[in-house]
């Protein structure tokens, strides 16, 4: 028999239950907002970590900059002190208290124009001889410091830097040493405590935590009184004996701080638990000491604000579902499109008001950038007045010191002359501060008709002393010997040390030491001209430097002995006269600078006196 029953297909797939259809679909757009929640997440975090850190970099690069020219400021000053003749005298003879009494008032005078904490002498075993705090409570005077390593330093390699707490003071400071040699292996020690105090005061204003970290890795600067003088981690045994044989942090129990490294963002970068708060530490590393600077910023908010993203992340994809489930079941109720579309709405509004808030922030960001520029500005036009004051300052101080040695030989010409030089140094300085005051503005330099052999003769006259110590011969051809220049007189005679200056200084190695300057007129009548070639018998420029000279801060002197700055000064006072400096090797060795300088017109000026012998030996420290 037949049957009649339909024939069931084996091969074809049942279709799932309704139900389980519904749970994969719902399983589905939970994945999906799981997923959308978590890049949300994930870009905001990254996003606000990376606001953090540029700005964490613009604050280091302003902090650096700062705090390397506050440690480097000083530099000259303990090199200064071994060419005033009674600071060597002292060290020879140092139970003459008339001496020690004139050299306590000495410093005292030069520690208050240079704005240091504390200056002072010490002899070969460590024991301060003379202070410029001698007269206050806590001084230094006669105590035995041959213990703190910038003394030992000194003794033992020629300079000292050291951070500490002060033996009688109980204040922190950066100490500079340098020793006195001159005529002995070992004749004493200079050195010159500076208070970084007002720098760590500054950081407070800053935005986020700032942060001293020695070698040690002791903190020694913080904006929060809580983290001085702690560790990050426990010192080891050698450390222990160091500091308690050099006593570096006073007091201070040198408790750890809590301190935990969670994940390292780059190689100064990272993410730590400090006392118990999550916080983004970027560090750097500075140029004139073995500190780290970092700066923290706390990490609550960025989380908030990926939190906040997460959610609107989650919202947005909620919104898209729907939107999905809405045109897929188009022809569902009115009220339930309705439903959809405030949905929609609401989550517009979130974003709109989430673009507002970031734009805020971007423009808060702009405006700090701003600001570090500004304060970049401030700290290199500082360090320019700083190189062009101490120049003509040091050879006044010097006259005037050799007057008083003439006066009591009652060569009372030789006084006249030397008064008269002060005064007209005195005038450079008028008008050389003037000019700096209209710096800022652009303005040009106040030009007049000026004869080059003058100029040359009293930039000689500042130099003499240098030359003569280095036995270098100057020679000097202005042809004709009227030749004069439309220039500024304080302008170009500093220009001119300035050369002069640097190539005194390359040639102190030289076997040949001969500095030659000569004066040229070149076309007639508006569009004459006068170059001035200054040349050297030294190396020559390095092939490293010379596309660089003219820019800031480029030298190939040791640390302390120049800031890179005075060639850039000069070629801006030479082009704010309407002229060019510019710079090459010559072939026969040796270095050549040329000044080109509008001439004076139908000018006829007399050949100046023979330059009078310099008195005014200056520090390397204030050439570049």
């Amino acid at each position: 028999m037949i049957s009649r029953e339909p024939v069931r297909r084996s091969d074809v797939p049942a279709e799932p239950p309704r139900g389980w259809r519904g749970l994969t679909r719902w399983s589905g757009a939970l994945a999906l907002v799981a997923v959308a929640a978590f890049c949300g997440h994930q870009l905001a975090m990254q996003a606000g970590l990376a606001r953090l850190r540029e700005a964490a970099e613009h604050r280091l690069d302003m902090l650096a900059t700062g705090l390397d020219a506050d440690l480097a400021r000083f530099d000259y000053l303990p090199a200064l002190l071994e060419m005033t003749p009674i600071v060597p005298a002292l060290l020879g003879t140092p139970t003459d208290t008339h001496l020690r009494d004139a050299v306590n008032r000495y410093l005292d005078g030069v520690n208050a124009t240079a704005g240091a904490e504390m200056l002072y002498v010490l002899d070969a075993s460590g024991t301060s001889l003379a202070a410029s705090d001698w007269d206050k409570p806590g001084t230094t005077l006669g105590q035995d410091l041959s213990f703190r390593p910038y003394v030992i330093d000194a003794l033992g390699q020629g300079r000292g830097r050291f951070y500490g707490v002060g033996i009688t003071s109980k204040r922190p400071g950066y100490y500079l040493s340098y020793a006195l040699r001159r005529g002995q292996p070992q004749r004493g020690v200079v050195a010159v405590k500076v208070n970084l105090e007002d720098a760590e005061r500054a950081w407070r204003k800053l935005p986020g935590d700032v942060a001293l970290i020695d070698q040690r890795g002791v903190v020694i600067l913080a904006t929060r009184e809580e983290l001085k003088f702690r560790p990050l981690l426990p010192l080891n045994a050698q450390q222990r004996a160091e500091v308690q044989r050099s006593r570096p942090y006073g007091e201070a129990s040198l408790q750890p701080l809590q301190w935990r490294q969670k994940e390292s963002l780059d190689r100064d970068v990272q993410v730590i638990s400090l006392d118990g708060r999550d916080q983004l530490a970027s560090a750097r590393t500075l140029r004139g000491a073995p500190w780290q600077l970092v700066v923290f910023d706390d990490l609550a908010p960025v989380r908030l604000a990926a939190r906040n993203a997460a959610i609107t992340a989650t919202l947005a994809m909620a919104v898209l579902l729907l939107v999905a489930v809405a045109l897929w079941q188009r022809r569902r109720a009115v009220r339930q499109k309705l439903a959809n579309q405030a949905a929609l709405q609401a989550a517009h509004d979130t974003l709109e008001s989430t673009v507002v808030a970031r734009t805020a922030q971007l423009r808060a960001a702009q405006g700090e950038l701003v600001h570090a520029g500004k304060m970049a500005a401030l700290g290199q036009m500082s360090a320019g007045v700083v190189h062009e004051l101490n120049q003509p300052l040091t050879a006044m101080r010097t006259l005037s010191e050799s007057a008083g040695i003439l006066l009591e030989r009652n060569r009372l010409d030789d006084v006249r002359g030397n008064l008269e030089r002060i005064r007209n140094m005195v005038d450079r300085l008028a008008r050389l501060t003037t000019q700096l005051k209209t710096f800022a503005h652009k303005s040009e330099l106040p030009v007049a008709p000026l004869p080059v052999a003058q100029a040359i003769a009293d930039a000689q006259a500042i130099v003499a002393d240098a030359a003569r110590r280095q036995r270098v011969t100057i020679e000097v051809d202005v042809q004709p010997a009227g030749l004069g220049v439309v220039a500024e007189e304080a302008a170009l005679g500093s220009v001119l040390a300035n050369l002069m200056r640097n190539a005194i200084d390359a040639m102190q190695d030289a076997p040949l030491r001969t500095l030659r300057l000569e004066a040229r007129q070149k076309g007639s009548g508006a569009d004459a001209r006068v170059v001035l070639d200054v040349r050297d018998t030294g190396p020559g420029i390095h092939p490293d430097i010379l596309p660089r000279l003219f820019e800031p801060f480029v030298t190939r002197k040791p640390a302390g002995s120049g800031l890179g700055l005075g060639l850039v000064i000069s070629a801006q006072l030479v082009r704010a006269m309407d002229g060019t400096l510019r710079a090459a090797n010559l072939e026969t060795g040796g270095a050549c600078f040329v000044v080109d300088l509008p001439a004076a017109p139908a000018a006829v000026y007399g050949p100046p006196d023979a330059p009078a012998a310099a008195h005014a030996p200056l520090s390397t420290a204030q050439q570049e």
